[in-house]
């Protein structure tokens, strides 16, 4: 495109008016071509421009997300607040083991790696 004719097409400076999600009015165009991978339209108006911008977000890639590491912690049976700590950060009781499974990252926020009776 000639330099004269380029147009600017920023969202700087807009305010979004609407963001209908898709099938609502105003989406169906916008479903048609981009079908599923459509997550969302967003009308803005541009001052500068006194125009309104439509927007589209779109899915481009989607993999199973990792799954989060864990490890069995043992608490003693007496230990009760530190067991209703583990319970509260999300710990679930194994009682075939006799140990706690919880996420790595809660067990070093938590401070029990000392605990730690391998990872699962």
């Amino acid at each position: 495109m000639p330099a004269s004719t380029t147009r600017h097409h920023s969202a700087a400076g807009t305010s979004a008016i609407k963001r209908p999600l898709p099938g609502a009015p105003g989406t169906k165009r916008r479903l048609e071509r981009f079908g599923d991978a459509l997550l969302c339209v967003r009308y803005r108006h541009d001052p500068l421009l006194n125009r309104r911008l439509a927007t589209v977000e779109l899915i481009v890639e989607e993999r199973p997300a990792k799954p989060e590491k864990t490890a069995w912690i043992r608490v003693a049976y007496g230990e009760t607040d530190l067991r209703r700590h583990s319970k509260e950060a999300g710990a679930t009781w194994h009682p075939d083991r006799k140990l706690w499974l919880l996420p790595l990252k809660t067990i070093k926020s938590l401070n029990l790696e000392t605990r730690m009776v391998g990872e699962a």
